[in-house]
């Protein structure tokens, strides 16, 4: 758990680290998005034995209407229906059941998303 922890530390870091897309680049509106980006992926889940720890691996992201869809390798399980409004720019934020972010442009994607807990990281390029 204490490894769990570090590497959402770091990954939070990395987040505030990355610049963001010009105003006008608003996922909401842009399917330019959409597409595969290859980095460090990890999944941590407290009620089972599932884990994947950090290593390489692609997320393939999906859009309908304003709804993403991200797919994971490495056995990961997705995360589905992710809703973005208009004016988010480039972040997504969640309802109360789930913490973390969201931060995706047409070159970067960095995912730290909690809910029920499970925890999926990834920090990807195109």
């Amino acid at each position: 758990m204490k490894t769990t922890w570090k590497l959402l530390s770091l990954l939070f870091v990395a987040l505030l680290t990355f610049s963001a897309c010009s105003k006008d680049d608003d996922p909401s509106d842009n399917d330019f998005f959409r597409g595969t980006y290859k980095g460090t992926t990890s999944y941590a889940n407290t009620n089972g034995d599932d884990d994947v720890s950090s290593g390489q691996g692609a997320v393939t992201v999906t859009k309908v209407g304003d709804t993403y869809n991200f797919a994971f390798d490495r056995k990961i399980p997705n995360i589905n229906g992710i809703k973005m409004e208009k004016g988010d720019n480039n972040k997504i934020f969640f309802n109360s059941d789930a913490q973390g972010s969201i931060t995706i442009n047409q070159d970067d994607l960095v995912i730290l998303y909690h809910t029920d807990g499970k925890t999926w990281s990834a920090n990807c390029k195109r």
